[in-house]
């Protein structure tokens, strides 16, 4: 190979081929595969109650709804609206159980799901950059073993299937770029809907997604019937969520505002465009930490790709669709922020980029391991020079905001895989970030120099998710699972099936959630301090002994059954 050149490397044919060893990765992967299952259940082991509120509520008061149970409400708006995970977590709430056993099935619906990164992760690394299959193996462990792919599966967050949605949706491109037809076609328009039918993020796909497909009839790449295979299945799927809403009727009601003109006011201003791009800049660079700086090597490689293809036409175009939607992402996660003047600024809100961060180390890694040395080098300084420029430009932002008296804190469940790589567990610190991303894309490089260290390299990352996942369960799942859930349990103070529940509002709504959710027979309304409906026959009330605002319930006829004044509510029944 000439020095400089950017002639991909010929794939190395490996030993051990024959049909009689065939067998062997299906049954690494399926192995792989229980152990991830396994791995995610074993980390959601304290959490037997909703801690990320109010998006857990939602989904699941909604799921128990479309299983035939009560409702209850959801923090979503009219426009934004998406029923798509409470429909795969709905089978959790079949039949009568209690409420913790139902969340333990939707925590294994979640580990199943999100597992599914790692045969996808490996399909990936052999068709799009035709590594080998230990690489491929092992790059594939990273990607589903990273936190950002598998924080969420032991909660009822979308987010547990979007990180595996983004794989398959990306692969499924490239294989119908490479082969059109009508069924590859209608795969990845099917993925498109998937996304459509689950979060509005969705939205910025559909687009993209509409996008591609004018470009290539355009281009005559594609002809009339392949283009409705490609947009019939998301039109389908958006209908399929209009048709479960209307199903759902008055049975989840909304608490959530649609977004309006705040929203375009917001980027009306100098202060609105600064404080929007601020965000974009901080989740792209957020994106180059968490992946150990291979997002950086990806996104400099999949520019020039776009010019100058190396892996060829699919390779290209798939590149391309990733990288408009990863900006696309960004920009629209703060521009909605932006508008929700009601709300502290944040530090960081990486929760909606995340689900691109095993996509794009993968392509890192590929990259790492296919290209010359000299594009190597020029991608990793890419990479580093976005990490050093990214880390200043959060430094400077949190020092500007600083010296005006106020202070950035993480978003609600926004970071947690930076919390725990920098030890920034009560403020952002954007050098470390820097430097961890600077010095995981330093191995990596020196791994594509040294082939013998690229499995060991890979290994040590392997460890570096498992052990930060291990200290996320420490530092914040744990302590969060202890502080929301109340005690002792609702059945334990008395309350039986059938009665009519209310909750007064004096209860803190993390408290009141988590007392509403084990009454599985009804749907708890809320009252305020004062006295409550007629119709109750038992309600939570706020129990602050020796405070003004401690609830009395025997002036309205009732007997406290118990609680905890030290989380301050109690039970009582009518008498």
């Amino acid at each position: 190979m000439a020095p400089g050149s950017d002639v991909i490397e010929r794939p190395v044919v490996e030993p051990g081929t024959s049909s009689g060893r065939r067998w062997l990765v299906p049954v690494l992967l399926l192995v792989g595969w229980l152990l991830s299952v396994a791995w995610r259940m074993w980390l959601s082991r304290h959490i037997v109650l909703p801690i990320a509120h109010t998006d857990e509520d939602s989904y699941l008061n909604t799921a128990r709804a479309l299983a035939g149970g009560p409702g209850g409400f959801s923090s979503e708006n009219d426009l934004l609206r998406r029923v798509g995970y409470p429909m795969l977590i709905s089978p959790a709430f079949l039949g009568d159980r209690d409420f913790t056993d139902s969340y333990r099935i939707v925590q294994l619906i979640n580990a199943m799901v999100n597992s599914t990164m790692l045969p996808l992760a490996y399909l990936f690394g052999r068709r799009v950059f035709r590594l080998r299959r230990s690489y491929a193996l092992l790059g594939a462990v990273v990607a589903a073993t990273l936190p950002a792919t598998a924080f969420y599966a032991g909660v009822a967050m979308i987010d547990t299937v979007m990180a595996p949605l983004v794989v398959a949706w990306l692969l499924a491109v490239h294989r119908w770029i490479a082969r059109p037809g009508l069924l590859a076609a209608a795969t990845v328009g099917l993925l498109v809907g998937g996304f459509h039918l689950l979060h509005s993020r969705g939205l910025v796909i559909v687009a993209v997604h509409a996008g591609l497909v004018l470009l290539l009839f355009v281009r005559r790449r594609i002809n009339p019937p392949t283009v409705l295979a490609a947009l019939l299945p998301v039109l389908a799927l958006a209908l399929v969520n209009e048709a479960a809403i209307r199903h759902l009727g008055g049975r989840v009601y909304l608490l959530g505002n649609t977004p309006g003109g705040s929203t375009f006011e917001a980027l009306a201003s100098a202060q609105g465009v600064v404080r929007v791009s601020a965000g974009v800049t901080t989740q792209l660079w957020y994106l180059v930490v968490i992946t150990f700086g291979m997002a950086g090597v990806a996104w400099a490689d999949a520019v020039r790709e776009l010019w100058r293809p190396r892996h060829g036409d699919a390779t290209r175009w798939t590149m391309g669709v990733a990288l408009v939607v990863t900006v696309g992402v960004a920009g629209g996660a703060s521009v909605i922020l932006a508008g929700i003047t009601g709300k502290p600024l944040d530090a960081i809100y990486g929760r909606y980029v995340q689900m691109l961060a095993p996509f794009w180390l993968l392509v890192g890694v590929g990259v790492l391991f296919t290209a010359g040395w000299s594009v190597v080098l020029r991608r990793a300084a890419v990479a580093v020079a976005l990490l050093v420029g990214g880390g200043a430009l959060v430094a400077a932002r949190l020092a500007y905001v600083a010296s005006q008296g106020h202070r950035l804190r993480y978003g609600g469940f926004s970071a947690p895989d930076l919390m725990a790589l920098t030890g920034g567990w009560r403020e952002l610190r954007p050098v470390v970030g820097s430097l961890v991303g600077i010095g995981g894309c330093v191995l990596l490089v020196a791994a594509a120099r040294v082939p013998r260290l690229r499995l060991p390299v890979l290994a040590a990352l392997v460890v570096v998710n498992l052990v930060t996942m291990q200290v996320i369960d420490k530092r914040i799942v744990w302590p969060t699972a202890e502080r929301t859930a109340p005690t002792p349990r609702v059945v334990d103070v008395g309350v039986r099936p059938g009665e009519r529940v209310w909750a007064s509002t004096g209860v803190h709504y993390v408290l009141r959630f988590n007392l509403s959710h084990q009454v599985t027979w009804t749907d708890v309304r809320w009252f305020d301090d004062e006295q409550p409906p007629a119709a109750a026959q038992v309600v939570f009330a706020r129990w602050a002994p020796g405070q003004a605002d401690d609830w009395d319930g025997t002036a309205y006829g009732f007997v406290r059954l118990g609680g905890n004044p030290e989380q301050h509510w109690a039970a009582w029944r009518r008498v």
